[in-house]
């Protein structure tokens, strides 16, 4: 893609707008996608009611800035994929008094992102802000009015837990919609990128929202869900120094009381029924937390699992063995690598006499969607909880299909089946 300068920008705009109408508003949509954060549609307030656009009429401009460190790619011209008339919120609509603007987004098109990765902080949302010109008419569009977070919009992001007044964790829930008396708990923990004090960032920072989403819903029937946001790394030991298991973290017993404070407040949660997952730094957790507590969890779920088989002792696997777990991993990750933890620990669990653990291990981690090439595509092998948010882990290690009641499930419908003393 051709890189424009904010000067080019700016002289490019004053051409077109020479004779500008009065500048309008618009809102943009922010989705969690495979390899993160996208601003995927721009919706545009208009004067008066519409039935008719052409994208090709429309220029669209974006700018990022962030006051916290360097940012790639500050500013450049979006790409139109479609336009469509639509409501306020994006939804198509015959006539209407807006017109949504699909944008391209991907995993190389670092102008489509609303978030910087910085080394110190990780994930961090920069200031966003984006210029539409209606090239026939002059009109601009350049005042935000906000965005619209699809899936993060359904959790409630006020979540705020203080423990032994020296620790604060901020974290997202989702309430289902549709639930029977009782409805389980689906637990996440994010990986290393996505500390701070936003739990939007968890859940846009990859694709953790998909739990809240139709399809993972279904499954259960209704779920609630628990994001905790860990301030720093959920590694962290005393000193702040990361930690694979060799050294106790600082976080484990704060986000077990911020656990049983949330199920205690929420009746509606069978408590015979808690699912604990993670990726990466949130993988260590959720083992590390299996480990303390293996009489509180139904099952655990954890991708790219960064907790060292080293520093587990086998009386910490005698006591998970009974404990149903799915293991997701890349081969070729070399962030957690495979033969220092995933692979030993599956093992010796196995060994010890497991017989509700399983592993579905990948070559490498493919774009699932097809729109980047498919298998000729390659993520960070360290992403494999990409497999994890849609669902699509249905195999054992030695290429088995994992059933329950003798019927093949994928890692979700075999989650949603797992429950304490059944």
């Amino acid at each position: 893609m051709k890189k424009y300068s904010l000067l080019t920008l700016l002289l490019a705009l004053l051409a077109f707008c020479s004779y500008a109408k009065p500048t309008g508003t618009y809102k943009i949509v922010v989705e969690g996608f495979d390899w993160g954060a996208g601003v995927n549609k721009v919706i545009l307030a208009l004067n008066d009611t519409t039935s008719k656009v052409n994208a090709a009429d429309y220029t669209v401009f974006a700018s990022r800035k962030s006051s916290t460190g360097p940012i790639a790619d500050p500013d450049n011209k979006r790409d139109i994929v479609t336009a469509y008339v639509s409501d306020e919120i994006g939804s198509r609509v015959k006539t209407g008094k807006n017109i949504t603007l699909v944008l391209s987004v991907g995993p190389q098109i670092a102008i489509s992102s609303p978030f910087q990765y910085q080394r110190s902080k990780g994930n961090v949302w920069v200031d966003y802000s984006l210029t539409i010109v209606q090239t026939k008419s002059g009109q601009v569009w350049d005042t935000s009015t906000g965005k619209i977070m699809p899936l993060v919009d359904q959790f409630d992001l006020t979540g705020k837990y203080t423990y032994s007044d020296k620790l604060t964790m901020f974290y997202a829930t989702f309430t289902p919609k549709v639930k029977k008396d009782k409805a389980p708990l689906i637990i996440w923990l994010h990986g290393g990128g996505e500390g701070g004090t936003d739990p939007t960032v968890p859940l846009l920072g990859n694709k953790a929202a998909n739990y809240a989403g139709e399809g993972i819903q279904s499954i259960f029937e209704g779920a609630y869900v628990l994001s905790p946001q860990c301030p720093g790394a959920w590694m962290h030991n005393t000193q702040g120094v990361g930690t694979q298991g060799k050294d106790n973290d600082i976080y484990n017993e704060g986000l077990m009381a911020l656990i049983k404070d949330y199920v205690k407040a929420n009746p509606g949660i069978d408590a015979s029924r808690i699912y604990v997952g993670g990726c990466s730094n949130g993988g260590y957790m959720a083992l590390k937390l299996i480990f303390l507590y293996p009489d509180y969890f139904a099952a655990g779920y954890i991708s790219a699992l960064a907790y060292k088989s080293e520093y587990i002792s086998d009386s910490d696997i005698q006591k998970i063995k009974n404990v149903p777990i799915w293991f997701v991993h890349s081969k070729d990750d070399k962030t957690t690598v495979p033969d220092l933890t995933v692979v030993p620990v599956f093992d010796r669990l196995r060994k010890a006499g497991a017989k509700n653990v399983h592993f579905t291990y990948y070559d490498q981690v493919n774009d699932i969607t097809n729109f980047y090439g498919g298998k000729g595509f390659q993520y960070n092998g360290h992403w494999s909880w990409v497999y994890l948010h849609e669902n699509l882990p249905r195999t054992d290690l030695d290429g088995s299909p994992v059933r329950v009641n003798g019927k093949p499930v994928t890692i979700m419908e075999w989650l949603a089946a797992q429950k304490k003393g059944k």
